[in-house]
């Protein structure tokens, strides 16, 4: 038996990093100093100040500016309608109760309507206002209304003013250099995503791998943003950032149109994956040119005219080799660049953001429901912690309304507050009645938060469960000015906020936010209904804007449980994709008055035939690709080389529309599998 738990080389103070250390010791110092700062002003509940404090302690200086900016703004707009609701209706308590859940779900929903900083500050809003108006219920003077909304924003600002304060002193990695590595690894994972897809196997590691690379792309949006907030180069050269993931995400495109191209070709070259291996390596290297990568694909080209399926091959992977090569160069000059460089760049449009109208309003619902059922039972009862109860409820509902799993999330703050619970009882019962100052408890307390933020950190599987406990201590603990040391109100008022998440949990089950299932479907339809959209003369959307449209909808489910609903989102808008990428290349093709354009209109009206946003028609689908095999076959012997052309891009069209043929028809009933 070994005791390596007993070994001083893995306490976390010893294997804890360099940048370990720094981040602890700057989020430690930030919280201990909003508390005493709090303490100093004479606010009555210093502790908000240390937990605002915690939680803009975020890696970056981008992080930490972003999301203040986004927090100041919550706490100002809930402080205000803390007020407003309050001050009107604090004589009626069911008027009071009906005002506040109104104003929470609204909250609620607007944070599903809108993303990052913007949701985050509607977060705030909600909570802030929850937490300043719900305990003024057992408030007979209402002049002490304005007097706890001042103290709560003050508590608000000197938290994150003291974590600004130490990431001025204390600065972290750049969030341009994390972007910019973040960016040069995902240009190299392209590679090996590649490498994984053009093999002939199908499992279920190709479509894991397909929607990983998919989340990685748009999660470097988010480290765009706060590049955007760090730096005034990297603002500068935000349109080029933008750039460069509309071309990873194209690139993942490409990638999966080569891929079923490869599926359909009777008979590709015996030297293809050789070629392909060569071409790898090539591109991997930091200084690889086109003329070398040319040279290398050589052996591929195409020596029969006719063969179109080869051409057709040939001229996707040659705009592959372009595409990486673009953004391989593009991402050197980026690294390289100065504060003052300006890049003439490409317009791309920003990356979609698309909210679910109908989970949203769910959200909303939900909310309301489950406060006015909270309170209802907190004044029936006249539970004199009822507020507290009232309050955890809110803060989960519109926290966790938007969490791919609030399940999860809540068992796990369950778990935390328990936790809390007993810890706060032993600190405040056994510690803290037994110190006269302020300075002692922190001598306490600093070591404390240091050794949690390394377990944090240290602990990747417990990361969550240690972060709210950093975040939700202060509140259990509850270091007033002057303190109070009341073992019923102690116990009531963690009673109550156990029963608040366990209430807003019961709301979450009977509420269901959608199943996966449903979900995937409701994004199933809103990708045909755009994709028809893209099959007019006038798409309303580009083909950047639709490309990630359907990137955002496949991202929502990647960490779904639910395996089929997954698969079918995936398949469903792949295929779509892969069709639209064929209609723009088809309009985009010689405008010519002749026999070969009323060609390219008939595959075109094909599409429209086969396609609706209520699903597929199946009939009218294997006509269509019937009358595609024709067409493509038809024009692989035209002597024509724009036949032979137009040939290749018919048999890509086919190629992707042929994986249709597996869905289910239009106006049938959908299975849980679609």
């Amino acid at each position: 038996m070994t005791f390596q738990v007993l070994n001083w080389r893995t306490l976390p103070w010893i294997k804890a990093t360099r940048p370990q250390w720094r981040y602890a010791l700057r989020n430690g110092i930030a919280m201990c100093l909003a508390l005493s700062f709090a303490y100093y002003i004479n606010l009555d509940e210093p502790y908000w100040a240390m937990t605002s404090a915690a939680v803009v302690s975020f890696p970056t200086v981008g992080g930490v500016i972003s999301k203040s900016f986004g927090r100041i703004a919550g706490s100002l707009l809930g402080a205000c309608a803390a007020i407003l609701i309050a001050g009107h209706t604090m004589t009626d308590p069911w008027f009071f109760l009906l005002s506040m859940s109104a104003w929470i779900a609204f909250c609620t929903w607007a944070c599903a309507m809108f993303m990052n900083n913007v949701a985050y500050a509607f977060q705030l809003a909600g909570y802030t206002c929850a937490i300043i108006a719900f305990p003024l219920v057992n408030l007979v003077e209402a002049t002490q209304l304005w007097e706890i909304a001042q103290a709560r924003v003050c508590e608000v600002i000197v938290g994150i003013i003291s974590g600004a304060l130490m990431m001025m002193i204390m600065p972290s990695t750049s969030d341009g250099t994390a972007l910019l590595t973040a960016l040069k690894k995902m240009h190299a994972r392209i590679l090996e995503h590649a490498s994984l897809l053009w093999q002939p196997e199908n499992s279920d590691a190709v479509r894991t791998a397909h929607e990983s690379v998919i989340g990685q792309i748009l999660t470097m949006n988010l480290l765009r943003i706060q590049a955007f907030w760090s730096h005034y180069r990297f603002r500068r050269q935000n349109s080029l950032l933008n750039y460069l993931l509309h071309q990873q995400l194209r690139l993942t495109s490409v990638i999966s149109s080569l891929r079923r191209m490869l599926m359909n070709w009777p008979t590709p070259p015996e030297n293809t994956r050789e070629v392909l291996e060569s071409l790898f390596a090539e591109l991997a290297k930091p200084n690889a040119d086109a003329c070398t990568v040319a040279r290398i694909i050589a052996p591929l080209a195409p020596a029969d005219p006719l063969d179109f399926r080869h051409h057709a091959f040939w001229h996707r992977l040659r705009y592959f080799c372009r595409l990486y090569l673009s953004s391989s160069s593009w991402l050197r000059r980026l690294e390289n660049a100065s504060a003052i460089t300006e890049f003439d760049v490409p317009k791309a449009p920003a990356l979609a953001r698309r909210t679910d109208h109908a989970e949203a309003l769910l959200n909303g619902v939900r909310t309301f429901i489950a406060l006015v059922m909270v309170g209802a039972w907190t004044i029936n009862a006249q539970w004199s912690s009822g507020p507290a109860a009232l309050t955890l409820a809110a803060i989960c509902c519109v926290l966790y309304s938007i969490s791919p799993s609030p399940f999860n999330s809540l068992t796990l703050l369950l778990r935390t507050l328990l936790l809390l619970s007993l810890f706060s009882f032993v600190v405040k019962f056994g510690l803290m009645v037994q110190i006269s100052d302020l300075w002692q408890f922190l001598l306490f307390l600093f070591p404390l938060i240091i050794t949690m933020q390394l377990l944090k950190l240290q602990m990747p599987k417990f990361a969550g469960l240690w972060g709210q406990m950093i975040v939700f201590m202060g509140s259990f603990i509850s270091v007033s000015n002057p303190p109070v040391y009341d073992f019923g109100s102690f116990l009531n008022d963690n009673l109550a906020k156990i029963l608040g998440v366990g209430l807003a949990w019961l709301a979450f089950a009977v509420l269901k936010p959608g199943s996966d299932a449903r979900k995937s479907r409701r994004h199933i339809r809103s990708l045909r209904r755009h994709f028809v959209d893209q099959l007019s003369r006038h798409p309303q959307q580009s083909e950047h804007e639709f490309e990630s449209l359907v990137y955002h909808y496949i991202s929502q489910l990647s960490n779904s449980q639910d395996a089929m609903a997954r698969r079918w989102l995936l398949r469903w808008g792949v295929v779509l994709l892969n069709c639209s990428h064929v209609v723009w290349q088809l309009r985009d093709w010689e405008t010519r008055s002749d026999p070969l354009v009323q060609v390219r209109d008939l595959c075109i009206s094909l599409l429209r035939d086969v396609m609706s946003e209520r699903g597929v028609q199946q009939r009218p689908l294997a006509s269509a690709l019937e009358e595609l095999q024709r067409i493509y076959e038809a024009l692989g012997h035209h002597h024509q080389p724009a036949a032979r052309e137009l040939a290749a891009i018919v048999w890509r069209l086919y190629c992707s529309l042929s994986q249709l043929e597996q869905a289910p028809q239009a106006g049938t009933i959908e299975t849980r599998a679609t």
